[in-house]
């Protein structure tokens, strides 16, 4: 096909989004849904565009956050990225980006690609990308009434895994989910570490927990079903782990965060580990789930041939993502919002407004939508109790309001301090009026994005909406 022809298309696609966001309905991914059906292997061509090819970013938690990170590190070293930073990680959302990238004589605006690709979507879009690297930095149970159990996935990774042998995997040591698709078995059974393949993790055994929270998802051998044993755990499952059934255990990591510092909803800072010397990382975005964001962000980058400095600058540099973090003035109101969406990343949220001290008032926004997962049970596993002795004020909204007004209830919160508005707007206005201080948001998937909505339509400034 001449490239005339796909011009052509690509034409066809982005007047398709032009009149979406005319009649009012957004339209980040539909150009690149359009371009799709035009042209099925248009994420193949104009992939191959790319002069120094691209890095692919998977995972449950944190893949907008870590590409962030990601790009801002590499934009620092000189790259000029093709990258979906609003976050439709889909593939009609990767077809869209590079499609906006694309100009006539085979060009692109930029030189290397950066995509976030939702988990579910990975199997069917790196196999058109073949980045030089893919990164996966965990596995969490999240919407089980659209992915099925964690396995499900891990075995659509990793047949991917085996079908991408040129491209360097970037992995997460401490998941064992994840740690487990970089190896492979010698004629002995033995489980080793695979060629083209960086692990990252924690090696500080201060950021540990007491023991595996309720909420943990991977503690079985993928190898042989048994039990793990944990000698450290730091967020959800991720920790250090061995199986005596086997002897499968957690790999050595060859970039690592050490002398964690956690400063609440300020920030983090830690030492970066790696072969050739070490440096200080100091991060504006709290919580050891961000340090973790920060080390996969780090592999990666380096794995593309960033330096230490070059790693320690970007990540220093980096802003929040809309709703993971970021902090807005609504009505001379400070709010801070953090995205919770299943389990583990709401125990995050939650131990780290624990560190913050005195009380807080929340906005709590739960949404059942298809986005966020029909089954609104998972709140139930989420350590809210943590958190209840400095909840001072709780506005409950969201399509399923009510639930979460009762989880805070069996949490711990008195009922005198919990208020139900469903409807959103009101909910803002009541959370925002109802105290002094910062506001803290907790908005699930949908709610977010209705938030950003909001937030939008009132003229909220200073925001990054990306």
């Amino acid at each position: 096909m001449s490239d005339a022809l796909l011009r052509a298309k690509i034409g066809a696609a982005r007047a398709s989004g032009a009149l979406s966001r005319l009649a009012g309905r957004g339209g980040t991914s539909l150009p690149g849904k359009v371009l799709l059906r035009l042209q099925p292997d248009a994420i193949t061509r104009l992939s191959r565009r790319l002069e120094r090819g691209s890095a692919v970013i998977s995972a449950t938690n944190g893949k907008t956050t870590t590409a962030a990170m990601a790009a801002s590190i590499l934009e620092g070293s000189g790259a000029t990225l093709v990258h979906n930073r609003a976050g439709a990680n889909m593939a009609g959302g990767v077809a869209a980006t590079l499609m906006d990238a694309a100009r006539s004589r085979r060009r692109l605006t930029g030189d290397t690609g950066l995509f976030e690709v939702d988990e579910f979507w990975l199997d069917g879009v790196v196999p058109q990308l073949r980045p030089r690297v893919l990164l996966l930095a965990n596995l969490f149970r999240d919407q089980l009434d659209r992915y099925g159990e964690l396995e499900t996935i891990a075995d659509r990774w990793a047949d991917l895994v085996g079908r991408i042998p040129e491209t360097h995997l970037v992995l997460n040591a401490d998941d064992p989910l994840v740690a487990d698709l970089g190896r492979h078995r010698d004629g002995d059974g033995n489980a080793l570490a695979g060629p083209g393949v960086t692990y990252f993790g924690v090696e500080d055994p201060s950021a540990a927990r007491d023991g595996l929270q309720h909420a943990s998802d991977s503690t079985t051998c993928r190898r042989c079903g048994a039990d793990y044993v944990y000698d450290l755990v730091y967020l959800g499952h991720l920790g250090h782990y061995h199986c005596d059934s086997c002897g499968a255990r957690r790999p050595t990591p060859g970039l690592s965060a050490r002398d964690v510092v956690l400063d609440g909803v300020r920030g983090a800072r830690f030492r970066l580990v790696a072969p050739e010397g070490d440096v200080a990382i100091t991060l504006p975005l709290p919580g050891l789930y961000n340090v973790y964001n920060a080390l996969a962000a780090a592999a990666l980058t380096r794995a593309l041939g960033a330096t230490l400095p070059e790693v320690a600058a970007g990540l220093a540099s980096v802003g929040a993502a809309f709703g993971r973090a970021e902090t807005v003035t609504i009505a001379g109101r400070e709010t801070t919002l953090m995205l919770v969406k299943n389990p583990a990343g709401a125990n995050e949220v939650l131990h780290t407004l624990a560190l913050e001290p005195g009380e807080h008032d929340l906005l709590a926004v739960l949404n059942d939508n298809i986005a966020d997962g029909r089954d609104v049970s998972w709140v139930w596993d989420a350590d809210f109790e943590v958190l209840a002795p400095q909840v001072r004020r709780a506005t409950c909204s969201g399509t399923r309001a009510a639930e979460m007004a009762l989880r805070l209830k069996y949490a711990g919160v008195p009922t005198d301090r919990i208020t139900v508005v469903g409807d959103l707007s009101k909910g803002l206005d009541a959370a925002v009026a109802g105290g002094s201080g910062r506001l803290f948001a907790l908005p699930t998937y949908t709610a977010m994005l209705a938030l950003r909505e909001e937030l939008v339509h009132r003229g909220v400034t200073g925001s990054s909406f990306g």
